[in-house]
């Protein structure tokens, strides 16, 4: 497979939780003969699996799946360690012949893999860093957002309130530099090294707030409460990095006696619609993307999805509506 400038091509899925990228993924890599590097910042850790919506290894259809399931959930990851580990997968990857293909929902990780963004080191205040801490244990959460929103709206736009490490570090850089973190961000480079094709799934919201919904109930049977229970009976933290993901935090709420269970899900719901509404937004903001209702018409536009491939990366696959690219539907 080649590419007009002789980039290395580089596939990527996007799109917001729910919408269906794994099926159409595996799809698309038995089509491509690509491999799949995911590009989600909480599929990194072990034991996680319920709630971070792994797709089991028997489900994988023989279709090599990296960065999943390689650091314990004690263990910080961040857009930087994301970054080396997915430039180094797509260079093994192209190396056995294979495509490279991302495939995920978090932003910012997959757009600095996109555009080789740069990460330089802001340095560190640990003094400021347990003032924001002592902060958050006062006034909440909520009142450490409205900090960050009041310095760096568009920062504290994309993270979560639940997630007091990235909204302390982006405080921290604006302390140090007097830089917000978004302006670091925006002038980055926008050049890709890749030769890139974007597919971004988006649908109808109502739609997709009615997946959210589903999954989550389906989550619930499948064991999160237990997932999660495992996870604080090893003594993982409740400020570590991997207990601020989805799922983790509303249900630890419920297991430390703080809320009932069915408040601790309508809150997971509430929490992953605005986290659904605010991948969107984050993936309007960036450009290449070609973008597809996976909606009730979605089967009709996977001749499209792979004409927009073709053409990027000079493949000349011969298909019908019979193939299995185009078999199963709409994608679940």
């Amino acid at each position: 497979m080649s590419s007009k400038s002789g980039k290395q091509p580089l596939l990527v899925l996007i799109g917001p939780t729910a919408v269906g990228k794994t099926q159409l993924s595996l799809t698309l890599a038995k089509a491509y003969d690509a491999e799949i590097i995911s590009g989600d910042s909480m599929q990194v850790y072990r034991g996680m699996d319920i709630g971070t919506a792994k797709l089991p290894i028997a489900e994988q259809q023989g279709i090599p799946h990296h960065l999943i399931d390689i650091i314990e959930p004690e263990t910080p990851y961040s857009v930087a360690d994301f970054q080396t580990g997915c430039v180094n997968g797509i260079l093994e990857i192209a190396g056995r012949g294979k495509l490279p293909f991302i495939v995920g929902g978090t932003g910012l990780y997959v757009e600095s893999v996109c555009y080789g963004f740069e990460f330089s080191e802001s340095g560190s205040d640990e003094a400021f860093r347990a003032q924001q801490e002592r902060f958050a244990e006062e006034y909440g959460a909520e009142a450490l957002h409205q900090k960050l929103a009041k310095v760096d709206p568009k920062s504290a736009e994309r993270l979560h309130p639940n997630d007091m490490r990235r909204i302390i570090r982006a405080l921290e850089i604006f302390h140090l530099t007097g830089q917000t973190l978004s302006s670091q961000l925006e002038g980055q480079k926008r050049e890709s090294p890749y030769e890139l094709c974007i597919i971004g799934l988006t649908m109808d919201r109502a739609e997709l707030y009615a997946r959210i919904e589903k999954r989550i109930d389906a989550m619930m049977e499948e064991g999160l409460v237990q997932e999660v229970q495992r996870l604080l009976e090893r003594g993982i933290a409740l400020n570590a990095v991997a207990m601020q993901g989805l799922g983790y935090k509303e249900i630890a709420m419920y297991l430390r006696g703080e809320c009932t269970l069915d408040a601790a899900v309508t809150l997971l719901k509430r929490d992953t619609r605005r986290f659904a509404k605010r991948q969107l937004s984050w993936f309007r903001h960036m450009k290449d993307i070609e973008w597809i209702d996976a909606g009730e018409n979605f089967h009709n536009n996977l001749e499209r999805i792979h004409g927009i491939i073709a053409g990027k990366f000079q493949v000349n696959l011969e298909y019908t509506s019979n193939q299995s690219f185009l078999d199963g539907g709409n994608v679940q």
